[in-house]
């Protein structure tokens, strides 16, 4: 059963601004919780495209949107490829892109996908589970300075270089095939007074872990750039991150979209050319209710950012 709790389902679609007979694209369907809400406002005329890696979260959100009066195509997808989903389904505008990012409540909880050090499961960590590169090839095969580079820029894990030596003089007895062996190997590389504080000493190292087997940092900027040429005029991108490195990378392309003229300030016109493509919505990232993170302790991470497609030929100096 898939199941999965929709984390600031209101606000993120509320930044849509869901237009009546839309074309709308969740490219993170899950269990269709955005998705629903979308296909509500979007009435008989809309046109919902969910995209997703997981055949399980497919299903699921097939089921849940059987009753939609909208058009509903659910595609098989990472969203780096939305431009070329797009061209299959014939469109080249669309009204509004919503990402959720982040690993969903079912892909934790069911521990054989090995994307927790909470459950013993062999290591995979794959979003799709069709997909070529695991958990287990990147531990047992990527060089010590390849695993202690990946630990320190996607975990932030400021003990990488010691947890990435020690799982290199692990795997050299044999190899580490389970999540429960890594995160015991993990633990080991961290010193005993930092394991005793703070959270779980194999959270960082797992997040990190799993953003390299997915890419998931290159084909979130690459969703992003696809998103924003794809938006017609007005059209929204509303973006819910769960931890620094994405908030941060989301944060920066927003501005950069936003920037308009870039010639120096004692110039008395512009010759630069440049005008923005975006303005943003949501000047600071917007959290989860005190209730809602009382409901979902998950959601406490959740940062929201939303902005706007603008119209051609806006300038800004």
């Amino acid at each position: 059963m898939f199941r999965h709790e929709t984390v600031m389902r209101e606000e993120a679609v509320d930044g849509l601004s869901v237009r009546p007979g839309g074309i709308y694209v969740d490219c993170t369907l899950g269990g269709a919780g955005h998705s629903l809400l979308i296909a509500d406002r979007l009435g008989k005329e809309g046109i919902l495209i969910g995209l997703d890696q997981d055949d399980q979260a497919l299903q699921a959100a097939s089921d849940r949107l059987k009753g939609a009066d909208c058009q509903v195509h659910l595609i098989k997808s990472n969203f780096r490829r939305l431009e070329e989903v797009l061209g299959r389904l014939g469109l080249d505008r669309v009204d509004g892109v919503l990402f959720d990012l982040g690993v969903s409540s079912p892909q934790l909880d069911q521990g054989k996908r090995g994307f927790s050090y909470q459950h013993d499961a062999p290591l995979d960590m794959r979003m799709d589970p069709d997909g070529g590169l695991t958990a287990r090839d990147v531990v047992n095969n990527w060089s010590e300075e390849e695993i202690a580079h990946i630990l320190f820029r996607y975990g932030e894990e400021k003990f990488s270089r010691r947890i990435a030596r020690k799982i290199v003089e692990t795997r050299s007895q044999r190899p580490i095939e389970t999540t429960g062996e890594l995160a015991a190997v993990i633990k080991e590389g961290i010193p005993a007074p930092a394991r005793r504080k703070g959270p779980h000493p194999a959270r960082r190292s797992f997040q990190a872990i799993r953003i390299a087997v997915n890419d998931e940092l290159n084909a979130f900027e690459e969703g992003l750039e696809q998103s924003v040429r794809s938006l017609s005029p007005r059209g929204r991108v509303s973006v819910i991150t769960f931890h620094s490195l994405e908030d941060r990378l989301c944060k920066r392309f927003f501005q950069e979209k936003a920037r308009g003229c870039i010639c120096p300030p004692d110039f008395p016109v512009c010759t630069c050319g440049k005008t923005p493509e975006l303005r943003m919505i949501t000047k600071k990232a917007l959290q989860p209710s005190a209730a809602e993170t009382g409901r979902n302790p998950r959601a406490r991470s959740a940062r929201l950012r939303i902005a706007q497609k603008c119209e051609e030929g806006q300038r800004e100096r």
